[in-house]
């Protein structure tokens, strides 16, 4: 891996690092959502409550998203850092995870970039819709 290489690499795992802010977000309003549920539930108008039902719901893959991001800014910064010493390597070692179906040819890097901005941005659309249909549920509240 070249200098160009690993300077990418590194760029990219500071992105998705950065990204962690938006796991946060999505964790306070799933958290806030089920709060409401738990302790105001039944005094809640029922479109109110489906929607931080929804809020709480999208939570689940959203955390899984999150999830995956931070793996991939762990696997980008070991490639920058040389403590993994390639793609493929890395591919084997997530195929022995059972993280990733085992591979003949070498996905290029730049396909393993895109790939982690395109898990970074379904992580976003997450977070977004989650805070939407929070905002939805805030506003109908005194709806009966």
């Amino acid at each position: 891996m070249n200098d160009d290489d690993r300077a990418l690499c590194a760029a990219t795992a500071g992105l998705l690092r950065a990204a962690g802010t938006l796991g946060l977000w999505g964790v306070a309003l799933s958290l806030v959502s089920g709060l409401v549920l738990a302790l105001t539930g039944r005094s809640l108008p029922s479109v109110t409550w489906a929607a931080f039902a929804v809020v709480a719901l999208i939570g689940l893959p959203e955390r899984y998203l999150a999830m995956r991001v931070r793996l991939d800014a762990a696997l980008f910064d070991g490639l920058a850092r040389s403590t993994i010493a390639s793609g493929p390597v890395m591919d084997r070692a997530l195929a022995t995870l059972g993280l990733r179906p085992r591979a003949n040819g070498a996905r290029p890097l730049a396909d393993r970039v895109l790939g982690a901005r395109q898990l970074m941005q379904r992580h976003g659309i997450a977070v977004i819709a989650q805070t939407i249909v929070f905002a939805m549920a805030l506003a109908m509240q005194d709806w009966r």
